[in-house]
């Protein structure tokens, strides 16, 4: 095995890990003394690896304050650092302990939107787990595919993106189908939302781009009545209200407590309008054919049976071939 010289000098600099594993858990309760009861050592024991640490860096790390300390500047930036650092090394000895430590057990690693996660996955999760009890799941929901916190090497993705990142292979699953939602209630109680034109002066729930990964066509209410040959300016200025909000999980919620009107993506909300508790108040939709969601798996796990489960039921859950 070649040896690289400038990786060995950077370990010889290394702080102790026991010495920066008592500083982040001090940094963590501001204190020492639940440092060392969190730790199981004595608050001796706590002041001497911080002490070490802080003449190795050269810099102090805290600013004691009667019987708690506070992070200085450089410690705030060193916290930051170790913290993520502890992170990575705990989850990737977790993994290895389950898929490499003669365990019976696997995990796959799932990334998607939080809203696929809880109107998509939430409900559909049991039936998976039943058929696979040797299988856990670690999902991880993110708005921003392009830009996971480091660390964070997904087995799979499930996204709007046709290629997500480098070595991973992308199955095309459905397109988008978007349309008016509301509870049978609210319908009743505005009979006049049976129309395109009342719908668009109604109360509008909308959702808009801020915050969200730009890489695929975003569809709101602008949008969606303007394809429909509809102006939303054309609304009443002293109308109803147009609520504008990034996450789409609390939209839903919104309508089916019966405070408005939203777009409807078919694939989240079908199951909703199956059990009678959303109702589409107009025909109209609006079908993306020139987009699909996709579900990308790592190229280097293809092999992986536990992943392999996992896109069977996947695709058979999404009713695809």
């Amino acid at each position: 095995m070649n040896k690289n010289p400038s990786t060995d000098q950077t370990l010889l600099k290394m702080p102790s890990l026991r010495a920066v594993k008592c500083f982040v858990v001090a940094a963590r309760y501001q204190s020492f003394t639940r440092a060392a009861e969190s730790l199981c050592v004595t608050q001796a024991a706590i002041s001497r690896q911080i002490r070490e640490l802080e003449e190795h860096l050269g810099v102090n790390l805290f600013e004691r304050v009667g019987r708690s300390v506070k992070l200085t500047s450089a410690g705030s930036i060193f916290f930051e650092a170790a913290q993520l650092s502890f992170l990575n090394i705990a989850q990737a000895a977790t993994r290895v302990r389950k898929d490499y430590g003669g365990h019976a057990r696997h995990t796959v690693t799932v990334c998607c939107s939080p809203a696929f996660s809880a109107l998509w996955m939430s409900h559909r999760l049991p039936s998976f787990f039943s058929a696979n009890p040797d299988i856990d799941l670690d999902l991880v929901t993110t708005q921003n595919f392009l830009s996971l916190e480091p660390g964070i090497h997904p087995d799979i993705f499930i996204t709007k993106m046709s290629r997500v990142r480098e070595g991973y292979v992308s199955l095309p699953l459905f397109h988008d189908r978007i349309y008016p939602v509301c509870t049978p209630a609210y319908l009743d109680q505005h009979p006049e939302i049976r129309s395109l034109e009342g719908i668009r002066d109604g109360v509008l729930l909308n959702l808009s781009p801020h915050g969200r990964s730009q890489v695929a066509e975003h569809v709101d209410w602008r949008v969606w009545l303007a394809i429909h040959h509809l102006d939303i300016e054309a609304r009443l200025q002293n109308g109803a209200h147009y609520f504008n909000a990034n996450d789409y999980n609390l939209l839903i919620q919104m309508v089916l407590n019966n405070q408005g009107v939203a777009l409807g993506f078919d694939h989240l909300v079908s199951p909703l309008i199956a059990k009678g508790l959303l109702t589409k108040p107009v025909e109209q939709e609006l079908v993306l054919e020139d987009t699909r969601h996709y579900f990308a798996y790592r190229e280097d796990k293809a092999d992986d049976s536990p992943l392999n489960r996992f896109r069977l039921w996947f695709l058979e859950q999404a009713g695809m071939p």
